[in-house]
């Protein structure tokens, strides 16, 4: 397996995973997730992988072939006064495919995106995680992660 920097060849890929998460997330909130569809189009991956201000890492096996990724955002957050100015990396999202789960893909992924953010001189490392993914939330703590906020709601 390698990990290396998206490029334009692993669109595809990128968007057959997205589809699975986003079914994972239909499953557990179909009041807000749409089944059949993605967080982004094609069209949308592309300026991803091309925008400065994002990192989009994919993990690849022997053949080239696409098992995971991490799309990733450099986040300025110095325009505020309350808050001490820093740079995050925000990931944005995180996948490995179904097939490939269990052979710490996901572990190595991380830990590139932890070192990839060092090098940017950023503080920090956060994410999000849907209520209901108790694996990607164990997974995260596996990683050391801890909360930092919580999202709270109320469906009318």
């Amino acid at each position: 397996m390698n990990i290396r920097k998206a490029q334009t060849k692993d669109i595809k890929g990128i968007l057959s995973l997205l589809s699975q998460v986003l079914e994972l997330h239909a499953e557990i909130r179909p009041d807000i997730f749409v089944s059949g569809t993605t967080k982004y189009t094609e069209k949308e991956v592309e300026g991803i992988i091309n925008d400065e201000s994002r990192r989009t890492y994919v993990a690849v096996d022997e053949n080239d072939c696409l098992i995971g990724y991490a799309l990733c955002e450099i986040k300025n957050l110095s325009s505020s006064n309350n808050i001490v100015p820093h740079k995050e990396m925000y990931i944005d999202d995180l996948c490995v495919d179904s097939g490939a789960r269990g052979q710490h893909i996901g572990r190595q992924l991380f830990e590139y995106v932890k070192e990839e953010t060092k090098k940017l001189g950023c503080y920090e490392i956060t994410l999000n995680v849907w209520e209901g993914n108790d694996s990607a939330k164990a997974f995260y703590e596996k990683m050391e992660m801890k909360p930092k906020a919580t999202a709270m709601e109320f469906i009318l």
